[in-house]
């Protein structure tokens, strides 16, 4: 649960402009409607004239050709608009799970989110993704139950998929009036008003009597809402137990604390595509989403140093932000950034904590969608974007070099497979590498390696449609033939036993020779220990102490090399306990030669293979659930749970993605096109013995 800490502004102006202002992401599973309610927020507050569809391949935020060719969001897109005179920042997020990683650096820098449901499915693979990750990051958000006019629409049902689901607390804070083609208005249980849509404009609303077949229904709900509000404020408490009536304002204000302090999450509903139920969201997130103000002063590390500092949401404030997004550009990069505290201003330079040199801002601009505004300045809780930045990559921080801060770094998940790919002339190698090296400063998720023995060049990503995504982005926007490899699963290894080592590196060939002697201890750690651990143990000097950087970084080398097979190891410790080193001919070059050595020695014989375990959602038709069933068990997947939708099966459980490739044309064959699923990586396994020696000896 996060805490609402007000931070008060040093002047009366910089309060009322934060006030006014909000930072919120949209984001959903795949097809719940996120672009849509987007498009639609543009259009409703006029930012746009002339809205686009996704269906159509028009749709604003989604410019990218290969977005505007398959109908989905693969890039987050910024925008910012004004509603009843306030300003908002928002950022429509991708929902497939291969680009996940863009909604992870957006939840890192936002105040607050809009979680979009279809009211068909409720809560769907995705969902739980994206709302895990807003829980990490301690985002407060509004739900919005889009598509009610869809045949199958259920909006209690797919609140209940939020309970049951997501462990969430959710709060009505509307019901609609009718479903599907006969969903024609909403009942607001905080004002106790019901509005009916105008035909032909479902941005308009017309207030109306409740309907007599509906009083008994509200006075139920607003009877829930009040229940919940009780908890979370002693004014409606009083007041529910004397049974008195709750004013609208007050009732407001206790949902507007349990949302932020994330106890409770309100709802509302609508259907984006006819307009319908936007400007009651827009009021919404007005009215319960934080503004900069109501978040904590963000916290960072003075570099160089054990100390801890923070920076409030102020003007006066030295500034600080956090680079969240770039795009690799032609004329330079282009780094989207979240002004924590301070003034960014064109012209000033900048320390980035991590290089330790400083960056100037040459161009500053406001991003709506692929369009740029020049602007002179983003005050303390604004979202900008710089032009040309060098050195500056996703989760740095830029501060004022008088006061430096470095803030925490965003994590991003692991690639789970890859694919050999190389130019078809074989003169452009040095304008693929190029290209690969700007999208991976585009996207964390995307790797590039040159293995050593082969000399080919492996991409990495989160899945198929991400790898398929980049190939065609290299040929489309590069211009540039590739040819690629069959996709490959990006498997691990960890130590089995434990291994004391003594690693000798010694060579004498005339002249000054080689000499390192480290004994080592190796184990695997905990899972959650991340690639690689070191500690050093060393008593008395045995090895001087500028030589065990060089150790430690030849066992990191190794580690990460895979050794014989290739693959990285994870989860290794490594203990440096003794050594010997000579006057002489002791060196940091002989040291990291001697780590990396003693590595090798501790995983020769010692390895178990691990793989890539996803966790799988499969949505079919009741007639097609043996089959669908069937083949993921025939494919070494676990099914954990089957649930009824409607006439639908959800099938849920987990499988190895070495055995999923090309599972969605394998999945429309077997369900006549009507089946449809998602997946994620859910943890590392060891692979079967049998399975792992064909992988590790394929010439057997």
């Amino acid at each position: 649960m996060s805490t609402v800490v007000k931070s008060q502004p040093s002047s009366a102006q910089t309060f009322e402009r934060l006030k006014r202002g909000r930072n919120i992401g949209i984001m959903a599973h795949i097809d719940a409607g996120k672009t849509t309610v987007t498009e639609r927020i543009l259009f409703v507050t006029a930012k746009i004239h002339k809205m686009g569809e996704v269906h159509d391949g028009a749709a604003t935020m989604d410019f990218l050709e290969e977005e505007r060719k398959r109908g989905i969001t693969i890039q987050s897109a910024a925008t910012q608009v004004e509603w009843n005179n306030h300003w908002i920042n928002i950022i429509d997020t991708p929902g497939h799970v291969d680009f996940t990683a863009e909604v992870e650096r957006s939840l890192r820098v936002l105040d607050g989110a809009v979680a979009v449901f279809d009211a068909v499915h409720g809560v769907e693979a995705q969902s739980e993704t994206v709302w895990r990750q807003a829980d990490r990051y301690k985002v407060p958000r509004i739900c919005f139950i889009n598509k009610m006019d869809r045949v199958g629409a259920d909006y209690f049902r797919s609140i209940q998929t939020i309970i049951d689901r997501l462990g969430a607390r959710p709060a009505a804070l509307q019901f609609p009036i009718g479903a599907e083609k006969n969903f024609t208005g909403l009942v607001d249980l905080v004002s106790g008003k019901a509005y009916r849509f105008e035909a032909d404009d479902g941005k308009v609303m017309h207030e109306i009597p409740l309907p007599e077949e509906l009083k008994d229904e509200y006075t139920l709900r607003r009877h829930e809402l009040c229940e919940i509000a009780a908890e979370l404020d002693e004014n409606v408490l009083d007041l529910f137990v004397e049974d008195e009536p709750i004013p609208a304002a007050l009732l407001m204000a206790a949902v507007r604390k349990g949302c932020m302090s994330m106890q409770i999450t309100p709802v509302l509903c609508g259907a984006a595509l006819k307009d319908k139920g936007i400007p009651a969201l827009l009021d919404a997130v007005l009215d319960y989403l934080p503004s900069p103000l109501d978040v904590p002063p963000v916290e960072g590390d003075v570099p160089r140093t054990d100390q801890r500092t923070i920076r409030k949401v102020d003007d006066s404030e030295p500034v600080c932000l956090m680079a969240f997004k770039t795009i690799a550009e032609s004329t330079g990069d282009l780094t989207f950034v979240r002004v924590y505290s301070g003034v960014l201003e064109k012209g000033t330079n900048l320390l980035n904590p991590r290089t330790g040199k400083e960056e100037r801002i040459g161009r500053l601009v406001q991003v709506h969608a692929n369009k740029r505004e020049a602007i002179e300045r983003v005050p303390a809780g604004g979202i900008g974007a710089i032009l040309g930045l060098k050195n500056t990559i996703t989760g740095d921080t830029l501060c004022d070099p008088d006061h430096p801060i470095a803030l925490s770094k965003i994590v991003f998940p692991e690639a789970v497979i890859s694919m050999s790919i190389e130019p078809k002339k074989g003169g452009e190698r040095d304008k693929l590498s190029e290209i690969i090296g700007k999208m991976m400063r585009e996207d964390p998720t995307f790797r590039a390696t040159s293995n050593e023995e082969t000399g080919d060049l492996l991409i990495s990503g989160m899945g198929e449609l991400h790898l398929e995504v980049v190939v065609n982005r290299i040929k489309s926007e590069h211009n540039l033939e590739v040819l690629t490899g069959r996709p490959k699963v990006a498997y691990k290894q960890r130590l089995n036993r434990p291994r004391e080592i003594e690693s000798r590196y010694i060579k004498q060939s005339g002249g000054r020779g080689q000499y390192a002697v480290a004994y080592l201890n190796f184990e695997s750690g905990a899972p959650e220990d991340g690639i690689f651990e070191f500690f050093n143990e060393i008593k008395g000097g045995s090895i001087p102490r500028e030589y065990i950087p060089a150790v430690e970084y030849g066992v990191n080398e190794a580690v990460r090399g895979g050794g014989r097979n290739g693959y990285p190891f994870v989860n290794v410790v490594a203990t440096l306990t003794d050594g010997k080193h000579h006057e002489v001919d002791s060196s940091e070059m002989a040291f990291q030669a001697c780590g990396a050595q003693a590595f090798r020695l501790a995983a020769d014989g010692n390895t178990t293979l691990l793989e890539p375990i996803m966790k799988i959602e499969v949505r079919a038709p009741e007639e097609y659930l043996g089959g669908v069933v069937g083949d993921l068990n025939s494919r070494r997947g676990e099914v954990s749970d089957v649930e009824s939708s409607g006439d639908l099966r959800i099938v849920r459980g987990t499988v190895p993605i070495a055995e999923m490739f090309a599972y969605s044309s394998s999945l429309r064959g077997a369900t006549q096109g009507r089946g449809s699923f998602a997946m994620e990586l859910f943890e590392y396994r060891p692979v079967p013995t049998n399975i792992a020696e064909k992988i590790l000896n394929p010439e057997k």
